[in-house]
Protein backbone atom coordinates (compact mmCIF):
# COMPACT_ATOMS: atom_id res chain seq x y z
CA UNK A 1 0.00 0.00 0.00
CA UNK A 2 1.43 3.21 -0.96
CA UNK A 3 1.89 5.87 1.87
CA UNK A 4 -1.27 7.91 0.50
CA UNK A 5 -3.27 4.95 0.60
CA UNK A 6 -5.18 4.34 3.77
CA UNK A 7 -7.67 1.91 5.43
CA UNK A 8 -10.39 4.36 6.70
CA UNK A 9 -10.65 1.76 9.73
CA UNK A 10 -7.57 1.14 11.10
CA UNK A 11 -8.85 -0.68 14.18
CA UNK A 12 -8.18 -4.15 12.95
CA UNK A 13 -4.10 -3.14 12.09
CA UNK A 14 -3.91 -1.37 15.66
CA UNK A 15 -5.28 -4.42 17.19
CA UNK A 16 -2.77 -6.74 15.65
CA UNK A 17 -0.08 -4.18 16.84
CA UNK A 18 -1.30 -4.00 20.24
CA UNK A 19 -1.39 -8.23 20.28
CA UNK A 20 1.81 -8.30 19.06
CA UNK A 21 3.21 -5.80 21.94
CA UNK A 22 1.44 -7.54 24.48
CA UNK A 23 2.75 -11.10 23.30
CA UNK A 24 6.38 -9.40 23.49
CA UNK A 25 5.57 -8.77 27.25
CA UNK A 26 4.27 -11.97 28.19
CA UNK A 27 3.16 -12.44 32.24
CA UNK A 28 3.14 -8.68 32.23
CA UNK A 29 0.29 -5.91 32.34
CA UNK A 30 0.88 -2.90 30.29
CA UNK A 31 -1.26 -0.04 30.52
CA UNK A 32 -3.00 1.61 27.97
CA UNK A 33 -0.51 4.67 27.81
CA UNK A 34 2.40 2.63 26.86
CA UNK A 35 0.57 0.85 24.53
CA UNK A 36 -0.56 4.03 22.49
CA UNK A 37 3.04 4.85 21.67
CA UNK A 38 3.99 2.07 19.24
CA UNK A 39 0.72 2.54 16.73
CA UNK A 40 1.06 6.47 17.10
CA UNK A 41 -2.87 6.46 18.76
CA UNK A 42 -4.09 7.62 22.37
CA UNK A 43 -4.87 5.43 25.62
CA UNK A 44 -8.47 6.44 24.71
CA UNK A 45 -8.61 4.52 21.18
CA UNK A 46 -6.04 1.64 22.93
CA UNK A 47 -8.54 0.67 25.46
CA UNK A 48 -11.65 0.74 22.69
CA UNK A 49 -10.14 -1.57 20.75
CA UNK A 50 -8.65 -3.48 23.47
CA UNK A 51 -12.29 -3.65 24.44
CA UNK A 52 -12.93 -5.83 21.87
CA UNK A 53 -11.00 -7.69 22.19
CA UNK A 54 -11.48 -8.58 25.59
CA UNK A 55 -14.84 -8.63 24.86
CA UNK A 56 -13.77 -11.96 22.75
CA UNK A 57 -11.62 -13.23 25.45
CA UNK A 58 -8.19 -12.63 23.85
CA UNK A 59 -6.94 -10.52 26.29
CA UNK A 60 -7.33 -9.60 30.10
CA UNK A 61 -7.00 -6.49 31.98
CA UNK A 62 -6.57 -5.43 35.64
CA UNK A 63 -7.52 -1.98 36.94
CA UNK A 64 -5.86 0.01 39.17
CA UNK A 65 -2.00 1.46 39.10
CA UNK A 66 -0.43 -1.77 38.76
CA UNK A 67 -2.92 -2.75 36.25
CA UNK A 68 -3.04 -2.90 32.56
CA UNK A 69 -3.72 -5.52 29.75
CA UNK A 70 -2.10 -9.11 28.54
CA UNK A 71 -3.03 -11.59 26.43
CA UNK A 72 -5.36 -14.43 27.52
CA UNK A 73 -3.82 -16.82 25.74
CA UNK A 74 -0.59 -17.94 24.24
CA UNK A 75 0.03 -16.02 20.96
CA UNK A 76 0.50 -19.31 19.11
CA UNK A 77 -3.09 -19.98 18.89
CA UNK A 78 -4.00 -16.42 18.32
CA UNK A 79 -4.59 -15.84 14.99
CA UNK A 80 -5.25 -12.72 12.78
CA UNK A 81 -9.03 -14.02 12.22
CA UNK A 82 -8.97 -14.10 15.68
CA UNK A 83 -8.75 -10.46 15.77
CA UNK A 84 -10.18 -9.84 12.47
CA UNK A 85 -13.38 -11.21 14.01
CA UNK A 86 -13.24 -9.64 17.14
CA UNK A 87 -12.79 -5.98 15.77
CA UNK A 88 -15.30 -6.36 13.04
CA UNK A 89 -17.66 -8.92 14.52
CA UNK A 90 -20.36 -9.41 11.85
CA UNK A 91 -19.31 -5.65 9.64
CA UNK A 92 -19.49 -5.95 5.76
CA UNK A 93 -15.97 -6.60 4.37
CA UNK A 94 -17.10 -4.36 1.25
CA UNK A 95 -19.12 -0.93 1.76
CA UNK A 96 -22.64 -2.03 0.45
CA UNK A 97 -25.21 0.92 0.28
CA UNK A 98 -28.67 0.86 1.05
CA UNK A 99 -30.40 1.61 -2.64
CA UNK A 100 -33.88 2.63 -2.99
CA UNK A 101 -36.04 -0.03 -2.37
CA UNK A 102 -38.03 0.47 -5.29
CA UNK A 103 -35.24 0.38 -7.59
CA UNK A 104 -35.04 -3.29 -9.41
CA UNK A 105 -31.49 -1.70 -10.35
CA UNK A 106 -30.49 -1.04 -6.88
CA UNK A 107 -32.20 -4.46 -5.36
CA UNK A 108 -30.25 -6.53 -7.86
CA UNK A 109 -26.77 -4.28 -7.29
CA UNK A 110 -27.30 -4.92 -3.65
CA UNK A 111 -27.96 -8.46 -3.51
CA UNK A 112 -25.25 -9.37 -5.67
CA UNK A 113 -22.91 -7.33 -3.47
CA UNK A 114 -23.80 -8.83 -0.43
CA UNK A 115 -23.26 -12.43 -1.79
CA UNK A 116 -19.85 -10.99 -3.20
CA UNK A 117 -19.19 -9.49 0.11
CA UNK A 118 -19.80 -13.15 2.21
CA UNK A 119 -17.14 -14.58 -0.25
CA UNK A 120 -14.75 -12.09 0.41
CA UNK A 121 -14.94 -12.10 4.50
CA UNK A 122 -14.60 -15.90 4.18
CA UNK A 123 -11.26 -15.28 2.14
CA UNK A 124 -10.48 -12.85 4.39
CA UNK A 125 -10.62 -15.09 6.93
CA UNK A 126 -8.98 -18.08 5.32
CA UNK A 127 -6.15 -16.07 4.93
CA UNK A 128 -5.98 -14.19 8.03
CA UNK A 129 -6.16 -17.54 9.93
CA UNK A 130 -2.85 -18.75 8.73
CA UNK A 131 -1.09 -16.19 10.39
CA UNK A 132 -0.72 -16.17 14.54
CA UNK A 133 0.48 -13.35 16.52
CA UNK A 134 3.68 -15.46 17.32
CA UNK A 135 4.59 -15.38 13.67
CA UNK A 136 4.76 -11.66 14.10
CA UNK A 137 6.44 -11.68 17.09
CA UNK A 138 9.63 -13.82 15.93
CA UNK A 139 10.53 -10.75 13.10
CA UNK A 140 9.63 -8.01 15.27
CA UNK A 141 12.45 -9.00 17.77
CA UNK A 142 11.06 -6.62 20.73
Amino acid sequence: MSDMAQATNTQFSVAVHLATLLAGRPGELVDSGELAVSPATNPVHVRRVLGRLRAAGLVHSHAGPRGGWALSRPPETLTLADIWTAVNADDPVLGVHLPNPACPVGRTVTANLHAQDALAREAVLTSLARTTIADLLAPAAL
